[in-house]
């Protein structure tokens, strides 16, 4: 197949290559066809084995317990990876553990890689599954070792020998050769070809075995940016789990970045994607409402959830991801501002509060200071955090056009809501007269601010479709935690 290769397969304590440790080596080094050296070990991993991966390996910590640490096993693998090829089933899973054991030794491991995965797919694609089990019962091989490291070089070798009966040595060669010349850091399982992917501005939806996808993302160059997620380094984790699950992509093209952030957002929202952090629906935002009555009491009032109307964005300070985030920062303001916590619903009681009593609190709450200039002090002291009021007087557009594709977006807001993106003026007046209901979401409120600010060359163009102009001086920046 190749001029030199060692087949390798490692036992670990789990699928993370940062966090897990290797608990089995075995590996076979293969010259011209004949095999040289055969090599396998036990190895401690100084951490105890999961009770599930024991039960799947058949390792436990009692057989590793005695077991040399990598360190004492690294220079026999380096001389067996000398000038060789590293051959795995899911190389990438194996090469990841490899390279983050030599990197905790200050070696920077670097061979060539070729997973027999993907060698798979090449030979025989005809069918959906690769893996070791589905090559086990499709070709009909035995072990009796299956999930311990020298019984899975040993399947792999079988297989191998199979593969050359049923394609014969010029096409497993050139096959071997094919996947060497191109990215090794491709999943092994993916199905989609990555250079069928557009080059510009979109959303792309990584997917594993589920409908619901693993993972969305945007990027101005799709194509550069799905391979960036397999070709990440192997110290990174989450990248390493994302990519052994994916199996296919799919994308998304719009005519500009903001088209991209505006799809990425509702997308999450909507398909929750299991490796998206950000951007998920959170119904517990919340704000602050300053009442107008100085005597009232509390002075400030949390709006929550559906109450948090659009169209009055700018009577209300925040916004916050929870009640408690809210009533945090309100107490810090307090503390730092002399202001009075009771008065501000923070403190329970009647008389002076406890603030006061500590020298805090300048003593609204018991006429030491006058309730006007509390008033007017807690205002100037949530100024920062104002939200701000839609300052268009009716809904826009922004456009984008993508010279490349030709593709132009019209992307339609009102009061900081995006109702809709089209592509025509037929469609434009359809979400012009539609009467949806505006729910506030504070990922779209940021971003439509941030490129209402910007401007500047490559901006998306503003249609104002009110009967009014816009004042771009009111656009000053508006906190949020």
């Amino acid at each position: 197949m190749l001029p030199s290769y060692l087949l390798l397969d490692l036992e670990t304590t789990g699928g993370n290559p940062v966090a897990d440790r290797i608990t089995e080596i075995a590996a076979v080094r293969i010259e011209e066809g004949r095999e040289v050296a055969r090599w396998s070990t036990l190895v401690n991993p100084g951490t105890r084995i999961p009770a599930f991966i024991e039960s799947l390996t058949g390792i436990d910590n009692a057989m590793v317990a005695d077991a040399p640490a990598f360190e004492a096993v690294a220079p026999r693998l380096l001389e067996l990876l000398d000038g060789a090829v590293l051959v795995a089933h899911n190389a990438r899973f194996d090469h990841g553990f490899l390279k983050n054991s030599f990197q905790r030794m200050q070696i920077d491991l670097r061979v060539r890689t070729l997973c027999t995965v993907r060698l798979s797919r090449r030979l025989y694609p005809q069918h959906r599954s690769h893996g070791l089990d589905a090559i086990i019962q499709r070709h009909g091989l035995q072990t009796p070792a299956r999930h311990r490291a020298m019984g899975d070089v040993d399947v792999v070798l079988a297989w191998l020998a199979q593969a050359r009966t049923d394609h014969g040595d010029m096409a497993l060669s050139r096959a071997a050769d094919e996947l060497l010349r191109g990215s090794t850091s491709l999943p092994p399982y993916l199905e989609t070809e990555l250079s069928d992917l557009p080059q510009g501005p979109g959303v792309y939806l990584l997917y594993g075995e589920s409908a619901q996808p693993l993972y969305v993302g945007k990027s101005v160059q799709l194509r550069a940016r799905v391979l960036s997620h397999f070709q990440a380094d192997h110290s990174a984790g989450r990248e390493m789990r994302l990519a052994q699950e994916t199996r296919r992509v799919e994308t998304r093209r719009t005519a500009g970045e903001l088209g991209a952030l505006l799809l990425e957002s509702r997308l999450v929202k909507q398909l929750q994607p299991v490796h998206n952090r950000r951007l998920r629906r959170d119904s517990t935002l919340c704000a602050w409402r300053l009442h107008e009555d100085m005597a009232a009491q509390p002075l400030v009032e949390l709006v929550q959830g559906d109450r948090l109307d659009p169209r009055a964005l700018g009577t209300l300070y925040g916004v916050f991801r929870s009640r408690r985030q809210a009533t945090e920062a309100l107490g810090a303001l307090a503390d730092a501002q002399g202001l009075c916590p009771r008065l501000l619903g923070l403190e329970t009681g009647r008389g002076r509060c406890f603030s006061s009593q500590l020298g805090r609190c300048r003593g609204a709450c018991c006429a030491r200071e006058p309730l006007s200039l509390h008033h007017l002090r807690l205002s100037v002291a949530l100024a920062e955090l104002r939200l701000q009021a839609w300052p268009f007087a009716g809904p826009i557009g922004l456009r984008e056009h993508d010279a490349t594709s030709g593709r132009t977006d019209i992307h339609v807001f009102d009061h900081w809501c995006h109702l809709a993106t089209v592509h025509d003026h037929h469609a434009l007046e359809d979400a012009l007269q539609s009467r949806q209901a505006l729910a506030f979401d504070l990922d779209t409120y940021r971003l439509l601010l941030s490129h209402l600010k910007g401007g500047g060359a490559g901006a998306p163009e503003v249609l104002r479709l009110g009967d009014g102009r816009a004042s771009h001086e009111h656009l000053h920046a508006a906190g949020a935690s």
